[in-house]
């Protein structure tokens, strides 16, 4: 995506939420946060998402994650529309904050602006947007999905988990990686240096080049 990115910081911005007033760093502190925008309120997709995060609120936060919904509708509009969510998505409480942006003022500088989707005035929409960002404020990771198409919950969870493997044991996660799978050693530590950090041991898979980059362990 154009704009905000992978690495960058996200802006100290002040915005009114559903729980009042915060401005973004003051609410990450020093957790990892998920923000999340979605296109509007009372919209069928977009209901079945947040209640999906409302179930998995609680692993998340088991996790260190906070969460943050964004719209371009305001407060009272989120309020009403949270009690249709909680009754879709049966016991669950929508415990998170959601964030209104009437203006489309921070939407675009999130770089969460739906290119084609308009509403009835012609005004962009959000889209189905989400950025994984880190205690130090970075973006870490981002998902950008169309109005069609609802997020995978799970996905968000494990690519968390993987952010936060491979940030506490320099480590990377391979294809189809899920918790409690091994874990690639990178090309940046020797062998020696993997055996003094990875005293449990790793397999080195012998490929053709000879080249001991595959090199897998358990952490």
């Amino acid at each position: 995506m154009p704009g905000l990115t992978l690495g960058d910081t996200v802006p100290n911005l002040e915005v009114e939420t559903t729980q009042g007033k915060i401005k973004l760093h003051d609410y990450i502190g020093d957790s990892w946060t998920i923000i999340f925008s979605h296109p509007g309120d009372f919209t069928p997709v977009c209901t079945t998402e947040l209640g999906k995060m409302a179930v998995n609120a609680e692993e998340f936060g088991r996790r260190g994650a906070k969460l943050l919904g964004f719209s371009c509708d305001d407060v009272q509009s989120h309020k009403e529309w949270i009690k249709d969510i909680e009754a879709f998505t049966t016991g669950s409480k929508v415990t998170y904050p959601i964030a209104a942006d009437p203006k489309r003022e921070i939407i675009s500088q999130l770089n969460m602006v739906d290119p084609d989707e308009k509403d009835s005035s012609g005004n962009n929409l959000p889209s189905r947007a989400l950025h994984i960002v880190g205690p130090d404020k970075k973006i870490r990771l981002s998902f950008l999905y169309p109005a069609t198409t609802g997020r995978n919950m799970d996905e968000v969870m494990r690519a968390l988990e993987s952010l936060q493997k491979a940030a506490k044991h320099n480590v990377a996660t391979p294809v189809n990686w899920k918790p409690g799978d091994p874990v690639l050693i990178p090309p940046s530590l020797s062998n020696e240096q993997a055996k003094q950090k990875f005293p449990q041991g790793f397999q080195t898979c012998a490929v053709p080049s000879k080249k001991e980059y595959l090199r897998f362990t358990h952490i």
